[in-house]
């Protein structure tokens, strides 16, 4: 089992592994294509992961690895390999917010070096790579915690704390978005569906995915809001609950301007900031949220289990 995440992380704020991890039970991705530069991934989607402090610690180890600085580039990659992992130049706040299945405000204590990013490969023994073609997403995600407590030190301890959040719900208005059409039930056979010619060779999204193309432009077919709400969490920074009640499955389209655009350099460019850019003439992400989407984020607080580094260190000689 492969899965690749490809995006520009100077554009584009979102989790590399949320956004591939999410896909555990609803299977590999069909019809997929090579993606163009502006597309940053094409994933089947299913519930988000819980943390990895709920999974049972029997998981095949990194036996051998090695870590090294990234090259400057605006590009990072991670991909499930048949025997391991490979990333490449990943910042290091993200590898922990992935290790541990947290939201990136909740990460406390870090150094400032962890924005650098890392190229790193790790492997495991031969007896053990069969065990990865049938281990769920969680749980090659929480391979990588012992592989960081090993290559950089990482000690850590957990606490609860009251962090700012939002909870994301139906606006007055009403919902926006269109409800899924069921699932094709499959073929007593168990194969798949024929495809039509004209259209099997066509890029198009998985019958369950989430696409962002390029800033601002989110597309989904057959997703969820618990999705929704996670990746709005990456976008803002900041928890989101998903308060909706909505458990179906849904197709949006979601453009909006991201903040920093049309900002005047030195200018406050914090989520909500306005209902319009000027420069941009685009909506902001959540006023886009509630025009198009009818949903709206409500500001809150609340008690949540948070990871607060004790001890990292810059990795150790391979």
């Amino acid at each position: 089992m492969s899965e690749r995440v490809r995006r520009h992380l100077k554009h584009l704020p979102i989790s590399l592994l949320i956004a591939a991890l999410w896909l555990s039970s609803l299977g590999q991705l069909r019809g997929q294509s090579t993606p163009s530069p502006n597309a940053t991934m094409e994933k089947s989607v299913t519930s988000p992961s819980p943390s990895t402090s709920s999974i049972k610690p029997d998981l095949p180890k990194f036996e051998v690895s090695t870590v090294k600085p990234a090259a400057p580039s605006d590009n990072s990659m991670l991909r499930f390999t048949p025997d391991g992992i490979s990333i490449n130049g990943v910042p290091m706040k993200m590898l922990l917010g992935e290790a541990f299945g947290v939201e990136d405000d909740r990460i406390l204590g870090e150094p400032g070096w962890v924005k650098n990013r890392f190229d790193i490969e790790a492997k495991v023994d031969a007896e053990d790579a069969p065990k990865l073609k049938d281990m769920k997403f969680d749980q090659r995600r929480a391979m990588m915690l012992p592989l960081l407590e090993d290559r950089f030190n990482l000690k850590y301890h957990h606490e609860t704390r009251e962090l700012p959040m939002y909870a994301l719900v139906v606006a007055k208005g009403g919902l926006k978005m269109k409800a899924s059409a069921p699932d094709d039930p499959p073929k007593a056979d168990g194969a798949p569906k024929p495809e039509d010619g004209a259209a099997k060779d066509k890029p198009r999204m998985g019958r369950h995915s989430l696409m962002m193309n390029g800033r601002g432009h989110l597309e989904s077919t057959g997703t969820t809001t618990e999705m929704l709400a996670h990746i709005l969490a990456q976008q803002l920074g900041r928890t989101v609950v998903n308060k909706t009640d909505l458990t179906g499955n849904y197709d949006f389209t979601l453009q909006w301007t991201p903040d920093d655009v049309g900002t005047p350099m030195g200018g406050d460019a914090g989520p909500g900031k306005g209902d319009i850019s000027p420069d941009a003439g685009g909506p902001t992400l959540l006023t886009a949220l509630e025009e198009q989407l009818g949903l709206k984020l409500e500001a809150s607080k609340g008690m949540v289990d948070v990871i607060v580094i004790d001890h990292i260190d810059l990795p150790s000689q391979n």
